[in-house]
């Protein structure tokens, strides 16, 4: 499959100063009329990641192959923009994001120039399966995808419970260990069309099932060297992971900026009660450009390894998650009974809200880190 895939790294950079008009615009026109659909019938929007990606949206923040260079701020605003609508979508985006990330910042050149420019205009569409890994390195599970060394790569065995923005002529961006290595960790770029790979339903979701997750079973599937994004990752995860976390937090902004419209819709008529209430709009819109600015700043710098700015950056996550949540439960109070109903957007962001905290590395265990670095 690789083999039909061409990448044109002049065509994937936001061209102009208003390509971020045009991420609002395939919001507000393509998106917004069918989020309805999305949250209750699991509906993947795969035209709007096509969109998104022919926008820029995937492009923007990677400092190899776009043109320009590496912008993770203006991928966060993008996710932001979209975030506005609909979280399931923002987190689809991260997803394609992540895996652009993790394809740039790879020493495999030929995969850049291929499946990294694919990616990056949405001609391919992928996620990342390093929730498991991520856990792994942490102490809080055990690694579930083992890779056996074979004549040209690698063959991979194993079971991924949820893994996003993902199917037929999908890529995910896998971690697996090497079997005769015990702690030696490969990472690759793996086609869901692959033999020996299969994608199986999961459970109902709260919220976010039109995200197209899937579980991933994988029994002796070949991965050949032309795919693998780092082997052994040890000197590569320091480089991604910084990137991995600020780009969630894109997700996030856009639900907190929702959540702010709908409490100031809803105090037109409500207003005189709804003053009463502890958290107000303008307070909450005040925390997030601060928490916005705190997270460009981060982002200006997402190849710096010290231990100061790797604990500044999960203070971050855990901090924006906290304040999505947060939100989300003002927005419900302020909007009332007809936020309540099964039609009602506060519920919907309120159950989005919760992915937010959950997602990844979850709020618990970003505590669980920060409480375990050293000071």
């Amino acid at each position: 499959m690789l083999d039909t895939i061409t990448g044109d790294a002049s065509a994937i950079s936001p061209a102009t100063g208003d390509w971020l008009e045009r991420i609002r615009t395939i919001g507000e026109q393509q998106l917004a009329p069918m989020v309805r659909r999305i949250d209750a019938e699991g509906v993947y929007p795969e035209a709007v990641m096509r969109a998104l990606g022919g926008a820029g949206a995937f492009a923007a923040h990677l400092p190899k192959l776009a043109p320009e260079g590496g912008d993770l701020a203006a991928a966060i605003r993008a996710m932001a923009a979209i975030g506005e609508h609909c979280l399931s979508t923002a987190f689809c985006m991260w997803c394609q994001n992540a895996l652009a990330w993790y394809i740039d910042c790879s020493e495999n050149a030929s995969l850049r120039q291929s499946l990294g420019a694919a990616v990056a205009r949405g001609a391919a569409l992928g996620g990342t399966g390093l929730s498991n890994p991520m856990k792994t390195l942490f102490g809080i599970e055990t690694i579930r995808l083992t890779g056996r060394r074979v004549a040209g790569g690698y063959r991979v065995s194993g079971l991924l419970p949820w893994v996003s923005n993902l199917g037929a002529g999908h890529y995910f961006a896998g971690i697996f260990e090497d079997a005769e290595r015990p702690k030696r960790y490969v990472m690759a770029a793996i086609p869901c069309d692959s033999e020996g790979l299969r994608l199986a339903d999961g459970a109902r979701f709260l919220a976010l099932d039109g995200s197209a997750t899937y579980a991933l079973r994988l029994r002796e599937v070949f991965v050949p060297e032309a795919m693998l994004l780092a082997d052994p990752i040890d000197a590569y995860l320091p480089r991604i992971r910084a990137g991995f976390v600020l780009l969630q937090t894109g997700m996030a902004f856009g639900l907190i900026e929702g959540c702010i419209r709908l409490m100031r819709q809803a105090g037109v008529s409500l207003g005189h009660v709804n003053r009463y209430l502890p958290q107000q709009p303008d307070a909450i819109a005040e925390d997030l450009a601060s928490l916005i600015a705190r997270v460009e700043r981060l982002a200006a710098t997402p190849f710096e390894t010290g231990p100061a700015y790797w604990r500044a950056v999960l203070t971050a996550r855990l901090q924006v998650g906290e304040a999505a949540v947060e939100a989300a439960h003002a927005a419900m109070l302020h909007c009332g009974a007809r936020g309540y109903v099964t039609t009602g957007t506060a519920q919907r962001r309120l159950r989005e809200a919760y992915f937010v905290a959950i997602l990844t590395p979850a709020t618990k265990q970003l505590r669980k880190m920060l409480a375990e670095m050293p000071h």
